[in-house]
């Protein structure tokens, strides 16, 4: 990685976000020490402009940002750091230095399921019930969807909000195996949705 340190007398901004979240969290700037020390004890350390010395994030409040890897823009100049905070990032206590709050959106699971999934269907080991589900076959796949949403109907209407969850969840984990199984992906039905949320969609 070439980092142009020089273009700015030696430091460069560093955008911290949080690998999980996605979330930019502060922006710090480091220089060639600081990106030295945040690689060497993968901890983030930025070189403070104000105190003209390093500072490793969280070294005073514990709140560290555990280093998960970094990447430079197209010009050399700015770093984007990925990371696990540890506790609330900015010093005032909250968790951005834009007083955001940085919470996991659930729905980011989804695309980690579909991972999941897909491995499973590259490896098919053994014991396991994604497994057999890919071998027995496209049929039996659509099946189990049928399946579940007939459950998530009756639940929906003579059961609890619970239960109406736990079986719409079952639906959506084997519609997900049934789309991989066609080499299909569950953005591709968020990418279908968002293109009808389109004021100018017309139905195909």
């Amino acid at each position: 990685m070439k980092i142009d340190f020089e273009k700015c007398g030696g430091l460069v901004p560093a955008i911290i976000q949080d690998a999980d979240t996605k979330q930019v969290l502060m922006l710090g700037y480091m220089n060639q020490e600081a990106f030295d020390r945040t690689l060497e004890t993968k901890l983030v350390t930025f070189w403070s402009r104000s105190r003209k010395c390093l500072w490793t994030k969280g070294e005073t409040s514990g709140n560290v940002l555990h280093l998960v890897d970094i990447k430079n823009d197209c010009d050399g100049d700015t770093l984007l750091v990925r990371v696990h905070p540890e506790g609330p990032t900015c010093h005032t206590g909250t968790d951005t230095c834009w007083g955001e709050r940085n919470e996991r959106n659930p729905l980011l699971f989804l695309s980690e399921l579909s991972d999941f999934i897909e491995k499973r269907h590259s490896e098919m080991p053994e014991g396991s019930y994604t497994t057999s589900l890919f071998r027995d076959g496209l049929n039996r796949m659509a099946q189990k969807v049928g399946e579940e949403a007939l459950e998530l109907v009756i639940e929906a209407t003579n059961g609890t909000n619970e239960r109406l969850l736990y079986e719409g969840s079952d639906m959506l984990y084997h519609l997900i195996v049934l789309l991989t199984s066609k080499g299909l992906r569950i953005e591709q039905m968020a990418s279908e949705l968002q293109e009808r949320h389109n004021p100018g969609w017309k139905k195909h």
